[in-house]
């Protein structure tokens, strides 16, 4: 129990004195509303708006999660290859630090010429930002097994497909895990990256139009939702990770 109130305190304070440093700074330096609205205004025009905010809100997490569920699929698969052979490591690595050093703002127009106004490119580019950290955690964790535990299951008769899968995927679960806490938040990112100008709904085309409006406040009310699905969603991959590679963390209090 006490460890239980350890982990959530400290978060939660943290959170508590940052908002309330907000509100109060936004109240002394009288900074309008247009330029940063409170924390409390934000929160307030939520609630006013909360039937249009969801709508957007659930699509925005619709193409977040269609996006980062693909990202899952092709980051472990090519991660495995990469990390299983040294050949492929070699040969694909250089072109996947290349492919991520494109913006994925500037695919944005290009998706629309070819998939058109919609949900489409911002699944893609949610999926094309999640994809990298994924492959190359998990291609890292199985290229990174130590030659001695190598060599005695070779000694035991053991062939290169039971390394794999005895020692090499086992190892980069952790790897694994702690790339999909990074990469479901870089998701939220390209989704309304995407949404911004190449969608006609999701949060990002809800907060173009209520720029275009200069209801400021209903941007930042938008911003908070995206946080929170975001941190909801960070929390439950931590969850999950605590469950699936508890001996990773056995030296840990």
């Amino acid at each position: 129990m006490r460890k239980r109130l350890l982990d959530v305190i400290p978060p939660t304070v943290t959170i508590i004195l940052f908002f309330l440093i907000w509100e109060v700074g936004c109240l002394v330096f009288r900074v309008d509303e247009f330029v940063l609205p409170r924390p409390s205004v934000a929160v307030e025009t939520y609630f006013r708006w909360q039937s249009a905010i969801w709508p957007n809100a659930l699509q925005t997490l619709y193409t977040t999660l269609v996006g980062f569920g693909l990202a899952i699929v092709m980051g472990v698969a090519l991660g495995a290859l990469i990390g299983y052979s040294e050949l492929l490591y070699k040969a694909l690595y250089p072109l996947l630090i290349g492919f991520n050093s494109i913006p994925k703002a500037a695919l944005v127009p290009v998706f629309v010429i070819w998939f058109g106004v919609g949900t489409m490119p911002a699944i893609l580019i949610a999926f094309l930002i999640a994809f990298f950290p994924i492959a190359v955690n998990v291609g890292t964790g199985i290229a990174t097994v130590e030659p001695e535990m190598q060599d005695v299951l070779r000694s035991l008769g053991g062939s290169r497909f039971d390394m794999f899968r005895k020692i090499g995927f086992p190892r980069a679960m952790p790897y694994f895990f702690a790339s999909l806490k990074v990469a479901v938040t870089l998701s939220f990112v390209g989704s309304v990256i995407a949404e911004l100008g190449a969608s006609n709904r999701g949060i990002g085309n809800m907060m173009v139009i209520a720029s275009s409006r200069f209801e400021v406040p209903l941007v930042f009310a938008g911003l908070l939702v995206v946080a929170a699905m975001g941190v909801a969603l960070y929390a439950a991959f931590a969850l999950l990770e605590r469950r699936m590679v508890r001996w990773a963390y056995r030296g840990q209090n």
